[in-house]
């Protein structure tokens, strides 16, 4: 496995990109990369050359997160406004614009399915779940504290919930925590089902294998991204090699690998049957806040693509192979 850098695109937008992800094939396109700026845009760009396609406008403050539904017809964007406003991706019309509390919307994601979009409710210390065909809230997922002897007002305000993954058979959602906590919960029967511990410092990505509903890989302000059976409630590996925070993890679409990006301003690829970094790259000139694996599908099969975004306003896109 390697990665080939493809094509940089400097100031693809007009101050610091926090959110990559890739819109599916339809059938009438091929994919898209999506990526949302504190410039209070989404971007969209050709899958290969990184051509601005359009710029997508909506929101009055940064744009946290971009989550697009699996059938790659509609995606959403949350923001530091307290809005996730829902999108046609090809028109850009507006769907529907789902609001909370101040500091309440920061990571989503749609189910495997499509059904439901789990959006990290920030200070709330919960998960927000909405029907993706009405555009209700239908559940909301609290996270109960972490039982210890000297439980604390200060431990219980630190519960702000950053990040959230389902896994690939929809079954389980978990999410990461400013405090390093990480919560599963039974998606089916809205039920938390236990913590995974090991971080101490902020969670600020989750990513399931596609593959193996229980391995879940997480990264953290503490420099580690750790490997967990998340039904056994174990820690299984630790990978280690970032100079700082590692701020985002994804996972090959082959489930052969995994891309990390830091605040140390490198990507990394690790190899998960050797758990070790086999390649650093130094595209980007400031911390990279998102990594991206173009999903399957498409007219173009020949090669994987990854996308990474930074604080530097770039865009880098690595082939995959």
């Amino acid at each position: 496995m390697k990665l080939g850098g493809i094509k940089s695109v400097d100031n693809a937008h007009d101050d610091s990109v926090w959110a990559v992800t890739w819109a599916p094939a339809t059938a009438t396109r091929p994919p898209l990369l999506l990526t949302g700026s504190l410039d209070e845009t989404v971007r969209l760009w050709k899958s290969d050359d990184l051509i601005l396609e359009r710029t997508n406008t909506g929101h009055c403050l940064g744009v946290a997160s971009v989550a697009a539904h699996p059938l790659g017809s509609i995606a959403a964007s949350s923001s530091l406004d307290s809005f996730v406003r829902v999108f046609d991706v090809d028109s850009n019309a507006t769907i529907a614009t789902l609001e909370a509390p101040p500091s309440e919307v920061w990571q989503m994601r749609f189910d495997p399915k499509g059904a439901v979009l789990a959006v990290a409710g920030g200070g709330s210390a919960s998960i927000n779940l909405w029907d993706t065909s009405t555009w209700e809230l239908i559940a909301t997922l609290s996270i109960p504290r972490v039982e210890g002897p000297k439980p604390s007002d200060k431990s219980a305000s630190k519960k702000f919930v950053l990040s959230v993954a389902w896994s690939p058979d929809g079954k389980r959602l978990a999410c990461g925590s400013m405090d390093g906590t990480i919560s599963v919960f039974d998606a089916q029967r809205i039920k938390f089902l236990h913590h995974l511990e090991g971080h101490f410092m902020p969670v600020r990505s989750l990513a399931y294998s596609p593959y193996d509903p229980r391995l879940l890989f997480s990264a953290s302000d503490d420099g580690n991204v750790h490997m967990y059976d998340a039904e056994g409630k174990a820690l299984v590996g630790t990978m280690s090699g970032h100079a700082s925070w590692v701020l985002c993890v994804d996972v090959s679409p082959d489930g052969a690998a995994i891309a990390t990006g830091s605040s140390d301003r490198t990507v990394r690829l690790w190899d998960l049957n050797m758990r070790v970094s086999v390649q650093t790259m130094s595209n980007h000139t400031d911390q990279v806040w998102g990594v991206a694996f173009r999903p399957p599908g498409g007219n173009d099969v020949r090669s994987g693509r990854l996308a990474s975004v930074s604080d530097d306003k770039s865009i880098s896109l690595y082939d995959y192979s």
